[in-house]
Order: C-alpha cells, then sequence, then structure tokens
C-alpha cells in the first residue's frame, strides 16, 4: 500500500516548469531517496508533498487522503506529515524537551515526549538547549520533533548536508536505524549518491522535474536505463559493443545480458568490476595486458587507470593492496556484473555527461 503517491506532479515558477509530470509512490515503512543534481526539481517534489507549495497540475495522496489536486488542497498541518528542514529550525529558546514537545500543542504529553527522545538516545539531554549540543544532536532533536505526533509520512530535505564528512557517516547511520525501529514511511532529498544508496530501501533519481528511474539502491546503480543514470550514479566506463541471444561482445570480452537488447549496444561497466593482476589471470582466456597510468589511493581502496595495447583507458576500484603504482604492467579482466544500454548518438551522451557533472 502507497502512503505516498504524486500522480502527473506538476509546478512552475515564473514560467519556468520545476517539477514535469511526477510519478512517485512509496509504500509502507519504506525509506526512499529523491536523489538529483541542482535545480532538478526534487525539493519543489517534496514541498508539494508537503503542502509548502500548491501543485499547477496532478494530485498527491498521503495515505489513501487525497490532500492536493483535483480542487483540494489540505494545509501542511492537517497532512499528518513530520517534517525535518535542512537547517533543522530548532527553537533557541528552548530546550530539548520543549523544541519537542512544541509539536504536540500547548499542553504536550510528557510520556511522548520521553517516547521519542529515547527512540533517538537524547533522554539524557533534555534540559540542554540547542546550542550545547552538537550538530548530529540537534539532527536527532528535528527528528524525534517530527516524530512526536505519530506521523503517516517523514519528510526530510539534505538532512546530512550541515554535517562535516566524518559525521555524516555515522549519523546518516543512526538515522536509518531511528526510522526502522520507528517503523516510519519516510522520503528525504538528497544530491548525495552514496548516502542515497547506502540509506534509502527504494531511490527515485530525478532529472529535469522528471523522475528518470525508481528502483532498490541495486537497481539503479547495477542497472540503470539510461546513459544519463548511470553517469550520474558513479564512474562508468563505456566500450561499444554488439548485442545477439542474449549476450554482448565488445573488446573487453563477452559477457550475459538481457535478451531484449540486440544490435548496436553501450556496455556498461563499473570499475569495481575491472580486475588487476601481475601476471595472468588464471582461468581467463580474455585477460588484456595493460599499464598502469594513475592511481587514487584512499587506503581502504584505490582507483587505478589502466591503459590497455589497444589504447583504451579502463578504471578499476579494488582493495587498497595490492598497491599499484603508474608505470606497473598488469593483466586485466572482467570480474563483476556488465550492462548494457541502447547505444546513444554522441550528441545525446556529451549531453549526460555535462548534466550529471556540472563541473564539467
Amino acid at each position: 500500500m502507497s502512503v505516498i503517491r504524486s500522480e502527473g506532479l506538476a509546478k512552475s515558477f515564473h514560467g519556468k516548469r520545476a517539477v514535469a509530470g511526477v510519478d512517485l509512490h512509496v509504500e509502507r515503512g519504506v525509506v526512499c531517496a529523491l536523489l538529483g543534481p541542482s535545480g532538478c526539481g526534487k525539493t519543489t517534489t517534496l514541498r508539494l508533498i508537503a503542502g509548502f507549495e500548491r501543485p499547477d497540475a496532478g494530485r498527491v495522496l498521503v495515505g489513501e487522503k487525497l490532500v492536493a489536486g483535483e480542487g483540494t488542497f489540505v494545509p501542511p498541518e492537517r497532512r499528518r506529515i513530520g517534517m525535518v528542514f535542512q537547517d533543522y529550525a530548532l527553537f533557541p529558546h528552548l530546550t530539548v524537551e520543549s523544541n519537542v514537545g512544541y509539536a504536540l500543542g500547548r499542553s504536550p504529553d510528557r510520556t511522548r515526549v520521553s517516547e521519542v527522545l529515547s527512540l533517538v538516545g537524547l533522554e539524557r539531554l533534555a534540559g540542554r538547549h540547542p546550542h550545547e549540543l552538537s550538530g548530529g544532536e540537534q539532527q536527532r532533536v528535528a527528528l524525534a520533533r517530527a516524530l512526536a505526533p505519530t506521523p503517516e509520512v517523514i519528510l526530510l530535505d539534505e538532512p546530512f548536508s550541515n554535517l562535516d564528512a566524518a559525521l555524516r557517516m555515522r549519523v546518516r547511520r543512526e538515522m536509518r536505524e531511528i526510522l526502522v525501529e520507528a517503523g516510519v514511511t519516510a522520503l528525504f532529498v538528497t544530491h548525495d549518491q552514496e548516502e542515497a544508496l547506502s540509506l534509502a530501501d527504494r531511490v527515485a533519481v530525478m532529472r529535469d522535474g522528471r523522475v528518470e528511474q525508481e528502483g532498490t539502491p541495486e537497481e539503479v546503480y547495477g542497472r540503470p536505463r539510461t546513459r544519463w543514470v548511470a553517469d550520474f550514479l558513479g564512474d562508468a566506463e563505456i566500450v561499444p559493443g554488439t548485442a545477439a541471444d542474449g549476450a554482448v561482445e565488445c573488446e573487453l570480452g563477452r559477457f550475459p545480458i538481457p535478451k531484449e537488447l540486440e544490435g548496436t549496444v553501450d556496455v556498461l561497466v563499473r570499475p569495481e568490476s575491472v580486475a588487476l593482476g601481475a601476471g595472468p589471470a588464471p582461468g581467463r582466456d580474455r585477460s588484456h595486458e595493460g599499464v598502469v597510468v594513475a592511481r587514487e589511493y584512499y587506503g581502504h581502496d584505490q582507483l587505478v587507470v589502466v591503459k590497455l595495447a589497444s589504447g583504451r583507458r579502463l578504471r578499476s576500484r579494488s582493495m587498497g593492496f595490492p598497491i599499484w603504482h603508474p608505470g606497473d604492467r598488469v593483466r586485466v579482466w572482467i570480474e563483476g556484473p556488465v550492462n548494457a544500454l541502447a547505444a546513444e548518438p554522441a550528441a545525446a551522451q556529451a549531453t549526460a555527461i555535462s548534466a550529471a557533472d556540472p563541473g564539467q
């Protein structure tokens, strides 16, 4: 049963389309990420679901209740939706306990306040003020306040953007545990691919005001439907190939793929599927000779760029050992999943890459 449902949702500002027909279903108890680059419409979509904006077209349902569309507009406070804002929006003059109790009205149920503070692990900090808390603790207060009225849905807008990198990883694990324990349906907005893939049960990838692809983290990363999604969701090598009879043949070898693909295709290879070895690859008929031309070392893993004898360059992501250095001669083979997409014209490929990485 879908707890959040949008159908044909559209919104424009000053003649510019921000959301262009979003269809999204989030089932009960699911944590879903709206993922996309800046300006793709994900925050506007969240605000339309929350009731902070009125849609120009389409409709929104929370549970079985129509809250927007078809001449209906239910204000935010009557939608049974909890909201965690990007800046947390805590009252600086109120204690943690009072900030949480504020969501329950003038005479808050102190038992319920204690319950949610215990859920987020802040019961011992109930008497402190926001400025006495760390960023992660402030975020948990905001989450407790959103959970206090037992909402149907929790919406979170870029919930980790104000935290430093080290704290962000720990806090998002805590956030996931709290949401699962509370049994709440959650939808959060992020532009961070790692954040979406690690935290969410489902990921909706947005582009130009629409959902480009939706599925489990494994599906959208491992089986992207378009070149744009493949490029946006991480490093990918694209090699031309030919598909027939449930397999694709390319410079790197022959690999099984979905049978519906035939003819010229783009073969998608993630760096973690590219294996390196110092000698011949045991049991591999189609390993390739190459030379390491660059390396990025991160300790726990490394990204190695290898130039094959043909001149093609491949990236390989592997554990931090054995350590490779520029100039090392290696054997290269594919040891992991390979995907294939219908081939796109060069102009479309250039557009996809620039859209996925605005810095290029």
